[in-house]
């Protein structure tokens, strides 16, 4: 597919995944046929979902959840592939990301239950260990070492969006713009040579703008924030997001947290891991990792930006920002 040919056919191909949408864009010569592309696409989609939601009660992560301790239980590739991503960002992070706090997700409301106080009372004063200290792989075997329950939600998303992005390529498509509910990956260069155009939003819970751009070549990026997905406690509203220590959500974390990594799904997880990290840790868990990350920081009614990598070198709230 040439980038300047003036017949290119631009598609936006999308369909339902996780409670959201996929979509991808791409351009192809006139008489390519998008429809076995679609299909394909929303195959891969499926296929995370039915291993790896914690919504879906016969998915492979919930039998996996059921399973006694000390049990080996057999997972498929794609899962198995999930977990161990999981497990290394986790020990990298100190456990800040961590994929064991299923009870805690479930207990708070942010999973297919309401939240249950006995239980927000059971997570919070459970004996908690990390799941990189607990989980056991083998191959396509895992194995609690401990009671664990696991969540996937940190990276799920970002993995489909690399699902999407193997299967463009497997389609011969090797120039695209891949996202799920705001998590993109780029591959190659729009047909002008220009790089996929990516919106960071600005942290508002009751209006979807954007902040700033990123203009991105071979590269994922993922936002994790405060403002979306929340519960209210009396007057406060508490994010999605864990602490694992506490079992609980995050006390006071940043608005919004940006990550650009050479995945989704690892771009996914460390944005988690930076949210939770401490305010005096957050540049140099970010730096230690080779992470470009933009922190956006409630400061009063303002928000105030606080960045770290070559990528954000730049002033973040200028039109564009390139990357890599």
């Amino acid at each position: 597919m040439s980038k300047t040919s003036s017949d290119a056919v631009r598609h936006v191909l999308n369909g339902p995944t996780m409670g959201t949408v996929w979509q991808a864009t791409f351009h192809t010569a006139p008489d390519f046929d998008p429809a076995p592309l679609r299909a394909a696409l929303q195959a891969a989609v499926d296929e995370v979902d039915k291993q790896m939601s914690t919504w879906r009660p016969d998915s492979t992560l919930m039998r996996l959840n059921r399973a006694a301790a000390g049990e080996w239980f057999a997972i498929p590739a794609r899962l198995a592939e999930v977990l161990r991503l999981g497990l290394e960002i986790g020990r990298a992070s100190g456990g800040l990301f961590d994929i064991g706090t299923g009870d805690a997700v479930g207990a708070w409301g942010f999973g297919p239950a309401a939240a249950d106080p006995q239980a927000i009372r059971a997570a919070m004063t459970a004996s908690r260990r990390p799941a990189h200290e607990v989980l056991e792989l083998d191959g396509l075997l895992v194995r609690k070492r401990a009671a664990v329950i696991l969540d996937l939600n940190g990276t799920a998303k970002g993995y489909g969006v690399d699902r999407l992005t193997e299967t463009l390529h497997a389609h011969g498509i090797a120039d695209s713009l891949a996202g799920i509910d705001g998590e993109m990956r780029a591959t190659g260069l729009r047909t002008d040579g220009s790089p996929w155009v990516v919106a960071v939003e600005s942290p508002d819970p009751d209006r979807r703008a954007a902040r700033s751009v990123l203009a991105l070549q071979d590269a994922a990026v993922a936002t994790s924030g405060d403002y979306r997905h929340r519960v209210a406690v009396g007057e406060r509203y508490l994010s999605h997001t864990m602490d694992p220590a506490r079992g609980a959500p995050l006390a006071a974390p940043p608005a919004s947290v940006t990550v650009v990594a050479r995945t989704c799904a690892e771009a996914d997880a460390w944005a988690t891991a930076l949210m939770v990290a401490s305010p005096g840790a957050r540049l140099d868990l970010a730096a230690r990792n080779g992470l470009d990350a933009l922190f956006l920081l409630r400061d009063g009614a303002a928000i105030r930006p606080l960045t770290t990598g070559a990528l954000f070198d730049a002033e973040p709230d200028q039109d564009r920002i390139t990357a890599p």
